[in-house]
Formats: structure tokens, sequence, C-alpha cells
């Protein structure tokens, strides 16, 4: 709810809770079985994924030859265009959905929790994720650290929120606005509006092309990633900041297995023709693209997510500064289980994955529902709202930079004004008594 006054905005904040929990109360709440891997039944993961996509195609590919003067009679010709258009359509949005399943897997071998062997995870991981143009050994590295300080402000990898020091904005004036967010004088807020712009156009484009280019520009440019690290880093690059010397070998590796990949892509496109790669494989790739950057972009941002400077950050607070989100929830209960069986619920289990890295997807429902109670008792929901292009819009709306100063931090909008503040419980370990108070951001 905003309060306005003649020269002054204020707004009421949601409390959003700063837990004090340690590594061993969440681990503790997750049952042991959940934490063991086994690689036969990944595998089986796998066979079933390609068996999808394979069945997708060979209906397509049915169907489409149906699509004929001979076989079915339509009142125009230009409707067997359109038929057979919207047919391939289908193909690449369902084909997408189920390859980004087989992203899912390869991120899982990247975390160990494939198998319990090193060499199995690492070998089936470099072909997947070299099949998707993913450099393998590149990215797990910066994902290992993405877990190590998630939501860290100088640590984190990706996702990180811009400040506003770093957009070059007006710098905060203590006597016009509130460092939390709360209150804003007009004169300021329409400084910020003017700088940072808002229009429902420019949010449209934006997203759009966050979705649609993020994740290569993420890998090739560092696009979203630590704004410490130099201009020009990259994954492709084993000198490149993000990495260490000896991981130089197995940056090459990555970059080797790039290079198949995109070998593969040019020999199918002579051998077979652009438009016939582009429908069958092409289009599901982007589309794979922009499910990775949708669901990750809003496991990670939201208003209501705290992030955090060294002085107040713990690996159990960055593991619970993510969400659990239904993916295409806001399409009906039918479409959400369809997407979380296709993408093997790496949207809807995401902060059990981060409190421990290796939980196979197979178990990853029941540890979250265990972490849920756990947290429950600690006034904690990590619940968020549907994913989907709607919350896209309007998370990318609400979330445009964060204040220089504090140790906690929530994003704040165009405005100036933040949707949240934050609430710091202590629970002690045999959750006898609960202490909560506010702490300034």
């Amino acid at each position: 709810m905003a309060h306005n006054s003649v020269d002054r905005l204020t707004v009421d904040q949601e409390q959003v809770v700063i837990p004090d929990l340690t590594i061993k109360d969440l681990l503790g709440a997750i049952p042991a079985h959940c934490f063991k891997r086994n690689g036969w039944r990944s595998s089986l993961y796998v066979v079933a994924d390609f068996a999808a996509l394979a069945a997708i195609y060979k209906t397509t590919i049915f169907l489409d030859a149906l699509i004929h003067p001979e076989v079915i009679q339509l009142p125009y010709p230009i409707l067997y265009g359109a038929a057979k258009f919207a047919l391939w359509s289908l193909y690449t949005f369902w084909a997408g959905l189920v390859a980004t399943g087989v992203w899912v897997i390869a991120h899982e071998c990247g975390h160990q929790a494939y198998s319990e062997s090193k060499f199995v995870n690492n070998a089936v991981g470099w072909i997947l994720h070299s099949g998707l143009g993913v450099p393998y050994h590149s990215w797990r590295i910066t994902h290992g650290k993405h877990h190590a300080s998630t939501g860290h402000l100088t640590q984190d990898q990706v996702f990180v929120p811009k400040t506003r020091s770093y957009l070059g904005l007006p710098p905060f004036d203590p006597a016009h606005e509130d460092i939390q967010g709360a209150s804003i004088s007009k004169k300021v807020m329409n400084e910020l509006w003017d700088a940072l712009g808002d229009s429902p156009i420019g949010a449209c484009l934006g997203s759009a092309s966050y979705l649609l280019g993020g994740w290569p520009a993420y890998l090739a440019f560092n696009s979203s990633g630590q704004k410490r690290y130099p201009s020009g880093s990259n994954h492709f690059n084993p000198s490149a900041a993000m990495f260490s010397p000896n991981q130089w070998g197995q940056i090459i590796i990555s970059d080797i297995g790039v290079f198949l990949w995109a070998a593969a892509l040019y020999y199918s496109i002579n051998r077979f023709g652009f438009f016939e790669v582009f429908r069958i494989y092409l289009v599901p790739y982007l589309w794979v693209n922009h499910w990775l950057v949708l669901i990750t972009f809003l496991q990670h941002t939201d208003p209501l997510l705290p992030h955090y400077r060294a002085g107040e950050f713990t690996f159990p607070r960055g593991a619970l500064a993510t969400y659990d989100r239904n993916l295409l929830g806001d399409l009906g209960s039918v479409m959400a289980w369809i997407a979380a069986t296709c993408t093997h619920g790496i949207s809807e289990t995401h902060v059990a994955h981060h409190v421990h890295s290796k939980i196979p997807h197979y178990y990853a429902w029941e540890a979250s529902d265990a972490l849920r109670a756990r947290l429950a008792r600690a006034g904690i929901k990590l619940q968020g709202r549907n994913s989907g292009w709607a919350e896209v819009y309007r998370v990318y709306k609400q979330c445009k930079f964060v204040e220089d100063e504090g140790d906690i931090v929530f994003y704040k909008n165009a405005h100036g004004l933040s949707a949240a503040r934050s609430l710091v419980v202590d629970v002690n370990a045999s959750d006898s008594g609960i202490d909560v108070h506010e702490k300034d951001n």
C-alpha cells in the first residue's frame, strides 16, 4: 500500500525473515537416503528424455505427411502452410522443453549428483552439455562458485544485482529518501525514473532480449555476471578471471566440446540444409536457452529475495536466498505437472538443490517437502509465484538496482522503492524458542 503526501511517497513493506539457521539444521531435516546417487537410475532418465524427443519428432513427421491435399481437404491452399507452421511450432516448443530436461541432467553431472563416480559424472556431463553448446567444465566451475556464494553481492557469479553507482544513478540522498526504500521524495523519484525508465514496451523488449540472448551473452560476455570481473571475461578463455591456473586444461576440454558441437552443426547444415537443421534442432535449442534463463532468473531474482554483503553472508543464508517456483503454473495444474516432469523439477525443488547440490532430482521432491517443513518452523516460506512470461515481466520491472551500502539489501524499482525489509530470526537447533527482531539493511 502506498501513502502519498504532497512531496513524498511512502509504501508498506513486507518483512522478510533473514534466518540464522545452520547447515546442520538444514541438512538434518532431509532424509538420509535422499543424498544417495545412482548412476543406473540417472541413466534411465537420460534414455527416457531421448525417447521422448524421438517420439515428438516421429509424431510430428507423421502428422506433417497428413497435411497434404491428397489426404485432407482444406478450404484454402494457404491453410496447408499455416497448419504445417503450427505443427512444427508445437514440435519446437515440446522438444525444447524436453531437451531442457537433458540440460538439467547434464547440470546434475556438474554437481556430481548423477553417479558416485566422478569420471562417469564428468563424461556424461561433457557429452550432454557439449551437445547443447555448453562448455561443460567452464560452466561447472563458475556454477559451483555460484552455489558457494548465492546472493553474495561480490562473490556470486550470475544474476548479480546492479548497484546505484554501477548504473550511474544520482547518489543516495538521505534527506529525500530512505535507504531501505520505504519512502522517497517525488523529486528524487522522478530523477530515478528519468534515469532508469520503466515503460511497458521497454520492459517487454528488455525481458524478451534477456530470455532469448541472456544465456549466450553470459557465457561469452559475462552479462549479468559478477561485476568485479574485468571487461572481456568469458567462459571460453582459460585465462579468464573466474578460473584458476590449474583449471586451464578443463577449460580447453570444454572448448573442444563446443567446437565439435559447432562443427556438427556446420556439417548438418551442409548435408541436410539450413531449414531442416533450423526447425529440427536450432529452434528447440533456442527454446532450451529460453527456459534456462527464465527458470534461473526467477529462482534468484524477486523483490522479496535478499542479497548480502560479506558482513551478513553465510552459506545457509545464501542457500535460502532463492525460490521454488512452479514452472508454467500460471497455465494451470496440468501444464505445471507436465513442465515439472519434463524439466525434472529443477524449478520446483531449487531451494533443496542449493542446500545440498548432490541430491539427485528423483529425490529432490522428497527432500524439498522435508526441508519446507523445517523452514516453516522458522517462519520461512520460499515458494515464489508461478514461473512464466508474466512473472518475468513483473520481476524485471520491480528489480532495477540495489544500494551501494548495507549488508542486507533488497531490490528497488525505478521509483527507488523497495517491497521488502529484513527481519532476522534466531532459531536455536532445538527449536525451543524463536527470537525475532528487525535489522537495518
